[in-house]
């Protein structure tokens, strides 16, 4: 994967240019398919609950995801990149509450 290219830098570029739930939520729901919107959702649940230290056993059972792809989510968290890690920090320091800006949920 090259982060680098000109494409991956205007698609990173435009992620960064969105600034409320309701933008994100709509540039996601036209740049994924349901199922894999699904699926990164279930890999982010994940990492979350692997930071909290919960079983591997309890996230499969939880997110429906294969032991494979729970022990990558686990590798990518504890990696180099640091990519789960800073979402997550950032996710817990920023409490977002939809209702309270008046944006409609999924």
């Amino acid at each position: 994967m090259d982060f680098n290219s000109k494409e991956s830098r205007q698609l990173i570029s435009a992620i960064l240019t969105l600034k409320t739930y309701d933008e994100t939520k709509r540039f996601l729901r036209d740049l994924m398919t349901e199922k894999e919107i699904t699926e990164f959702t279930k890999r982010f649940t994940a990492a979350q609950m692997l930071a909290e230290k919960v079983p591997y056993s309890v996230i499969e059972k939880k997110t429906g995801l294969s032991s494979t792809t729970v022990a990558r989510v686990s590798k990518w968290l504890n990696g180099k990149e640091g990519g789960y890690k800073k979402a997550i920090q950032k996710l817990h320091h920023h409490t977002f509450h939809p209702k309270k800006e008046g944006i409609a949920l999924m």
